[in-house]
């Protein structure tokens, strides 16, 4: 299934909806008085609102077969609840996606103390992540794209983590509706980075019910099986005969009432999937997810050797959403392209390890189409 991503890959009907000037508008403010603004893309007939707090995906439009709109992402209407109480809902995720065991690495022979805010261990960075900052964002628009470039400086020691880290971050719309992330940082100590987006989808529309019947295919022939607090045992293991094997396409409700160990510790799916094409220097498609009532089909290419793929487990009926509707346990799915979690204690896995003079660089695409 692996192929590089290229123009029109994926594309939605894209006639007549061409690249708009962004839009900016407020849309709140933190406790401490900073402005929280949205921003509205629209391109290739997809539409896109982004926020400043959390670099959060908002809303995801994107036509049906019927050419009818939709958003297809989980989120909220209003700012306190992003602040309150977000699982992470759309939002830029840094310093480091997923898990590190019990919050704690060793780089150079020094050992770094980081947020235990997940079972003991650090997830996503902590509680003051990239996801609960307020990132600067510039609009630009060229060559039929439209998007946004987010910057922050993360200085050194935020969260634990060494090094000041300047990152870079675009969200890009092109003519044919495509969603291209690209995520850019340098530091000036040695430190770890791995970052992703953590929007939740429901091609069928956000709030429209379980996403169990969208059909999954993953290039992925391997994952990272986990202890019971989620962190990796260190073992690439075969997804053959399993219920991780999505080389062919099944619906994501196939197997997760198996009573798998794995589906146990994660009430469902929280893997990393080991894609088979490795660490890319372009985007390759890894990743179809097709819903088969409204004909929505989602293509990702990444440039990142794994994908963490969670089924939505704890939405637990206590968030309401952008549609004024409550999201119960596999109302989303997540995609989170990545390095693989714990890689900073797994030296067997790829390395996070980002040195003074280089440029960490990944990027993940997002195709939309019908059938």
């Amino acid at each position: 299934m692996a192929a590089t991503v290229g123009p029109g890959t994926g594309a939605a009907h894209a006639a007549g909806h061409g690249p708009s000037e962004p839009r900016r508008k407020r849309f709140g403010e933190l406790a401490d008085g900073t402005a929280v603004d949205v921003w509205t893309l629209a391109n290739g007939g997809t539409r896109l609102k982004v926020l400043s707090y959390g670099g959060v995906v908002q809303s995801l439009e994107v036509p049906d077969r019927n050419g009818r709109h939709a958003n297809v992402s989980l989120g909220f209407a209003d700012l306190d609840s992003y602040v309150a109480s977000s699982p992470y809902f759309g939002a830029l995720i840094g310093r480091y996606g997923n898990r590190i065991a019990n919050g704690r690495f060793t780089l150079d022979g020094r050992t770094y103390e980081l947020p235990r805010n997940d079972n003991g261990h650090c997830l996503h960075g902590g509680e003051g992540g990239f996801h609960a900052r307020v990132w600067r964002v510039e609009p630009f628009t060229r060559r039929g794209e439209v998007g946004l470039v987010l910057t922050r400086t993360s200085p050194d020691g935020e969260m634990g983590f060494p090094g000041t880290l300047e990152v870079r971050v675009e969200y890009t719309l092109d003519r044919h509706g495509d969603f291209r992330i690209d995520y850019e940082a340098t530091t000036d100590r040695p430190t770890v980075v791995n970052l992703t987006n953590h929007t939740y989808f429901n091609l069928a529309g956000e709030g429209s019910g379980s996403v169990l019947d969208h059909h999954l295919e993953v290039a992925a022939s391997r994952y990272t099986p986990v202890g019971e607090t989620l962190i990796p045992t260190g073992e690439l293991a075969r997804a053959a005969g399993t219920p991780f094997d999505f080389r062919r396409a099944k619906p994501i409700g196939t197997d997760i009432r198996e009573a798998h160990e794995q589906i146990l510790f994660a009430q469902g799916y929280d893997h990393n999937l080991v894609l088979d094409k490795g660490i890319t220097a372009e985007p390759e498609h890894v990743v179809t997810v097709t819903e088969p009532t409204s004909g929505r089909v989602m293509r990702i290419a990444t440039t990142e050797p794994g994908v963490q793929f969670y089924s939505g487990n704890f939405l637990d009926g206590t968030l309401e959403g952008t549609s004024g509707r409550v999201y119960r346990q596999g109302d989303g799915f997540c995609l989170e392209t990545q390095h693989f979690p714990d890689s900073p204690n797994r030296p067997s896995f790829p390395t996070t390890v980002l040195r003074p003079g280089r440029t960490y660089r990944s990027t993940t695409v997002h195709s939309f189409s019908v059938e």
